[in-house]
């Protein structure tokens, strides 16, 4: 399975941005998609999930903030992120497991900052 993910940039603290992450598999067979995020000098940390059903998942630290959401007919998840602080700034990658095989994205840089 190979991941695109896009939709970074530079947002100010208070903004919102949406991250895209396309599949080259139909998505409704993979049964757990996520986000994760690496801030500079961090270790890589979950953000969100989203199983085959639907079923969602988010870290304390962006409840109620952000939402992660997918289309299957598009083969594509999204990462809706409204709120934004500095200490959201990081690569946010995609990520997807299939039959225990893990698979990644390239990453897409979110930097919140004034």
């Amino acid at each position: 399975v190979q991941l695109q993910a896009s939709g970074g940039g530079l947002v100010q603290p208070g903004g919102s941005l949406r991250l895209s992450c396309v599949a080259s598999k139909a998505i409704f067979s993979i049964n757990h998609m996520a986000w994760y995020r690496q801030a500079p000098g961090k270790q890589r940390d979950l953000v969100a999930t989203i199983t085959s059903g639907s079923s969602t998942n988010y870290a304390d630290s962006v409840k109620g903030r952000f939402t992660i959401s997918k289309d299957n007919a598009k083969n594509t998840v999204y990462l809706q992120m409204n709120s934004l602080k500095p200490e959201d700034t990081a690569v946010y990658y995609c990520y997807a497991n299939l039959v225990a095989v893990d698979y990644w994205g390239q990453g897409t840089l979110v930097t919140v900052s004034s």
